[in-house]
Order: structure tokens, then C-alpha cells, then sequence
């Protein structure tokens, strides 16, 4: 089971889709076409912070799969109006970028993925702050 990276517009990573393709692997529909990770920090919330959970979409052409996007997610606003909204969003299906300011082409996004990811893969793999559910 392989996930195709080599030519993406971001730089994602090798260790990152070794660690993705374990988790494919290694979970019960082994004949699904399309797979959604999410990684949540249990403590995380509005009032203390924490990790934000971060979600990733895979689908399955072939024997390969493909990354369609990965959202990282965010509390943003205060007291009442607190809400859970797209903090980054790479979606390399659509071609764009999403941060708090807007849309962008999704080349823009080239210096802060790389950051992104090392972060990420540190919390997930060296931290193990996440719980991580395969749907």
C-alpha cells in the first residue's frame, strides 16, 4: 500500500505517508476506496488550548492512494461565539490554500507546509499528544 507524494505541489513528506500507509494497513475495511484520519488532542478546548486536531483524507486509485487534503482545525472567537473553524487547510484536489486570511493557489503555501508537517509529525509520532481514529 503505497501513498503517492512525489508529485505533489507541497513538499509532504516521505516519513509522513509511511506513517499514513501503517495506519491504512493496519485497519479493518481493507477494501475501502477512501479513508479519513482524524487526530485529536482529548484535552484540547477553547479555554486551555492544546493541539489542534487535524484531519487527513485519502483516497484509493488502484493499489495507490492519493492525500486529497489535510485541515488542521482551531477554537477562534471568544466566550459565546467560539468556534471550531480551518486554521490551514491544504487541499491538493482543489488546488488551494486556506489560512485565517483567506484562499490562495495552493503553491503559496510551499515554506509553511514543510513547518506545518515537521510540527505535526513531532506531536503525533514523538509527543503522542493525538488520538487518531481511521474512518
Amino acid at each position: 500500500m503505497r501513498i503517492l507524494y512525489e508529485e505533489l505541489v507541497l513538499p509532504v513528506s516521505k516519513r509522513l505517508c509511511d506513517k499514513l500507509s501503517l495506519l491504512l494497513i493496519n485497519r479493518d475495511d481493507k477494501e475501502s476506496r477512501e479513508a479519513t484520519i482524524n487526530f485529536r488532542d482529548p484535552s484540547y478546548n477553547a479555554e486551555r488550548g492544546g493541539y489542534h486536531p487535524v484531519e487527513i483524507r485519502l483516497e484509493r486509485y488502484g493499489h495507490n492512494w492519493v492525500i486529497c487534503y489535510i485541515t488542521d482545525f482551531g477554537y477562534v472567537g471568544q466566550g459565546q461565539d467560539v468556534e471550531l473553524a480551518k486554521c490551514l487547510d491544504f487541499d491538493f484536489q482543489s488546488g488551494m490554500f486556506q489560512d485565517i486570511s483567506g484562499y490562495y493557489p495552493i503553491e503559496t503555501a510551499t515554506q509553511i507546509y514543510p513547518i506545518w508537517e515537521d510540527n505535526f509529525l513531532s506531536y503525533w509520532q514523538d509527543m503522542q499528544v493525538f488520538d487518531v481514529e481511521v474512518s
